[in-house]
């Protein structure tokens, strides 16, 4: 599927009515799981579309959600230490 069809269709269900309604999810994750999933968050987050991959444009608003997912999930797990000290060693090697 083409990248512009892709990215219409993602426009177009992030826009549907309801998709801004609150709900409630209770995960029970072990750390690692935590750990991981705020990366593979980050990382699609910084995701460029000439990467080959098509890119979800994501608002500024949803930037901000996301951000605040990733900052509480690691502060529940006890992770957000750890996390800032990995990305410490990424951004140096």
């Amino acid at each position: 599927m083409a990248n512009a069809s892709l990215e219409t269709i993602y426009d177009t269900l992030l826009a549907v009515p309801g998709m801004h309604d609150t709900v409630k999810i209770d995960l029970k994750i072990p750390r690692k799981t935590v750990l991981l999933l705020t990366e593979v968050i980050t990382r699609g987050m910084e995701q460029k579309p000439e990467s080959g991959n098509p890119a979800i444009r994501i608002s500024k608003e949803s930037e901000e959600e996301l951000k605040t997912i990733i900052s509480e999930s690691l502060e529940k797990a006890g992770l957000t230490i750890l996390s800032s000290k990995l990305k410490g060693l990424t951004n140096h090697g």
